[in-house]
C-alpha cells in the first residue's frame, strides 16, 4: 500500500524542486487559464522574446516554449511564467492556492493586458493574495534598469485607450513576485514584425523591457 504525502511534506518538497529548478534551468512557460479569455494570444510573442534573450543577454531559455494550466503542479518547473489575454480570467480556489505557493517559493508571473484584460485579472488576484494589492512600481525599481536601461518606466507600445502605460505589482517579503504590465501590450511589441507593423524601434523597445524582465525573473 502507498503511503499518503502529508500536505506541508508535499509544499516542501515542491519548493525544493523550484530553487533547483531556478538554479539549474532558464525556462518559461505560457500561462493557461479558465474563464473563456483567449490566453494563448500572442502566438509568436514569447519564443520571439526568448530569441532575443539568448541572442542579447547571454540566457540558454528553450525556445519551444510550453504551456502549462495554473492549477498544474507543472508550473513549479518554471521561474517565469507568462500570461495574457483581452478578456475573462478565472482562478479556482485550487488554482489561486497553487499559483499563491508557486509565488512564495520562487517563482515569478509576468501579465501583460493585451487590451481588457485589467478588470477581471485584478479581481482574480484578490483570490491569490487577499491581503496584498497590486501596487505601481516605482521608476527607480531593478526591473527597469536589470539589463536596459528605462529611466521613464514601462515603454509605450500601443496606443490601446491612449493611457500612459503603468507597471504594477505585488510584493512578497520585499521581493517582486508578479508583473503587471497596462497600457503598454509588450506582447504586441514581441510579435512577429508583419503582426502588427510596428516600427523597428517600437518593437526593439518591447523586447528589452522583455529582457529586463526575463533576467530580473532569473536573478531575484
Amino acid at each position: 500500500m502507498s503511503k499518503k504525502i502529508a500536505p506541508l511534506t508535499l509544499l516542501l518538497a515542491i519548493m525544493m524542486s523550484l530553487t533547483s529548478t531556478q538554479l539549474e534551468a532558464q525556462d518559461v512557460a505560457v500561462l493557461k487559464y479558465k474563464g473563456g479569455g483567449d490566453w494563448y494570444s500572442n502566438p509568436t510573442a514569447l519564443p520571439n522574446l526568448v530569441k532575443y534573450c539568448n541572442d542579447n543577454i547571454d540566457t540558454n531559455i528553450n525556445e519551444n516554449i510550453q504551456t502549462v494550466e495554473v492549477g498544474s503542479i507543472d508550473i513549479f518547473q518554471f521561474p517565469l511564467l507568462h500570461m495574457t489575454g483581452h478578456g475573462n480570467v478565472f482562478f479556482s480556489d485550487d488554482d489561486a492556492r497553487n499559483l499563491r505557493n508557486y509565488l512564495i517559493s520562487g517563482g515569478f508571473l509576468h501579465i501583460d493586458d493585451n487590451y481588457g484584460m485589467e478588470p477581471y485579472i485584478t479581481k482574480e488576484l484578490k483570490k491569490v493574495f487577499p491581503n496584498n494589492e497590486l501596487r505601481e512600481i516605482p521608476k527607480e525599481h531593478e526591473i527597469f534598469s536589470s539589463v536596459y536601461e528605462f529611466p521613464n518606466g514601462l515603454p509605450k507600445i500601443h496606443e490601446h485607450d491612449g493611457k500612459a502605460p503603468q507597471a504594477f505589482g505585488i510584493f512578497h517579503e520585499d521581493r517582486l513576485v508578479l508583473l503587471f504590465t497596462f497600457e503598454s501590450d509588450l506582447g504586441d511589441g514581441w510579435e512577429d514584425p508583419e503582426v502588427h507593423n510596428d516600427p523597428e524601434e517600437v518593437r526593439e523597445k518591447a523586447l528589452k523591457m522583455g529582457a529586463n524582465i526575463v533576467k530580473y525573473a532569473f536573478e531575484n
